[in-house]
């Protein structure tokens, strides 16, 4: 006697496939993701993968602005927090890059390099007004535009290419693969850039 299929909306459908991929995604990168391995994940056909979402294009796509929504719930979080607590620039730095050390570099990546433009903007403005709140009166808003573009730039390309960039630079051996140190370069340094409150020592 077969097993019942379970009946999900197409909403659930659709989240578990981009929940399954983006597993995938953190397991193998953008080679993994692949709709028959999503499908086998999520317990369903391919073609009910491509009745969601047409093609591994398209669902490649679509991950990447699910990282994207992922994105913005972290960085909500790490407000929240700094509107009950001091500033924690490292959290704020380091949560960008778990998020694309999970795979969403390298699809954002090859996206870019496969000619997938985004049409969205002002992803990181609510970043950008918590931060310059926190300036001194009087700075100026695209200087705090600029630098969190820079950090987030930084730190999509981090999982990627961070090692040999700072190779680049004449950092070598564990310096060079020193991921956590340049998280916390970037923290006092956006510090000093933008004039704001002295972060925390690391414990």
């Amino acid at each position: 006697m077969s097993t019942p299929r379970t009946r999900r909306t197409s909403q659930e459908a659709r989240r578990l496939i981009l929940d399954s991929a983006a597993e995938l995604l953190a397991e193998g990168g953008v080679a993994a993701v692949q709709v028959r391995a999503v499908a086998a994940r999520v317990g369903m056909t391919d073609a009910g993968v491509t009745h969601h979402f047409g093609n591994r294009d398209t669902l490649l796509t679509e991950l990447l602005r699910h990282g994207g929504r992922r994105l913005r719930d972290a960085l909500e979080q790490v407000l929240a927090r700094w509107l009950e607590h001091a500033p924690d620039l490292r959290e704020l730095v380091a949560s960008l890059e778990r998020l694309y050390r999970d795979g969403y570099g390298e699809l954002a990546v090859a996206l870019h390099a496969a000619g997938w433009r985004d049409s969205g903007s002002g992803m990181l403005d609510p970043v950008v007004d918590a931060l310059h709140r926190l300036r001194p009166p009087g700075s100026a808003l695209p200087d705090t535009r600029h630098a969190v573009a820079a950090l987030h730039q930084a730190m999509a390309t981090e999982a990627l290419y961070g090692s040999a960039f700072r190779r680049s630079a004449g950092l070598t051996g564990a310096a060079a693969d020193d991921s956590a140190a340049h998280i916390e370069w970037w923290a006092v340094h956006l510090q000093h850039t933008l004039g704001l409150p002295e972060p925390s020592p690391t414990r």
